[in-house]
């Protein structure tokens, strides 16, 4: 079986981050990291298989529209502020691009008048209750201790994606490599 997904050695937008099966954290267990910058000053990015049970973002911001969307857990960081992703850059102004598919972040009223005329769905928009970042090569740290695998997933949508399952799935389309981490179970010592 070919692998349609490549580990890389060096961390940039728009790659992801797979925790190790291992990984003894709270937020990033089992976590897939959507990286939307990597540069000198940091990384900034969001974990995009977390979602909050039984919360939608009208819940979260006030004066948002009703909208039937989840929120998810994006990291530790600033937990008392809400980002996004979407696909829907060339109607969203000040949004970032991180790939082809996918950006971050744009003006918030837009987004609030587009859920009021029907104009975005919740396919094309996942809303984060804080962040995951890293100082200044706190991240190649990490990479090197091999608590993360950098992917290359530029063409996957993933706002289309079942998140509980987002990371056995990514493992499992690495090819035979990465299998074994997909089976892993959470305490190894109950295998």
């Amino acid at each position: 079986m070919q692998a349609l997904y490549t580990p890389y050695k060096k961390p940039e937008g728009g790659k992801i981050l797979i925790a190790e099966p291992f990984l003894k954290d709270a937020y990033f267990s089992r976590s897939v990291v959507l990286l939307a910058e990597h540069n000198d000053e940091g990384s900034f990015g969001l974990i995009i298989n977390k979602p909050i049970a039984n919360l939608k973002v009208s819940e979260v911001i006030k004066d948002f529209p009703q909208f039937d969307c989840p929120v998810y857990l994006g990291g530790p960081v600033k937990n008392d502020s809400v980002f996004y992703i979407h696909s829907r850059g060339e109607l969203i102004e000040n949004s970032t691009k991180i790939n082809d598919n996918l950006y971050f972040g744009g003006d918030v009223e837009q987004v609030k008048e587009m859920i009021l005329l029907n104009k975005i769905a919740s396919n094309e928009i996942k809303f984060y209750i804080g962040y995951s970042g890293w100082n200044p090569k706190q991240l190649e740290k990490e990479l090197k201790e091999k608590s993360w695998l950098v992917v290359d997933c530029k063409n996957h949508n993933f706002l289309e994606d079942t998140p509980q399952v987002l990371w056995n799935n990514i493992l499992k389309k690495m090819g035979n490599e990465y299998t074994y981490w997909s089976l892993s179970p959470i305490d190894p010592q109950l295998n």
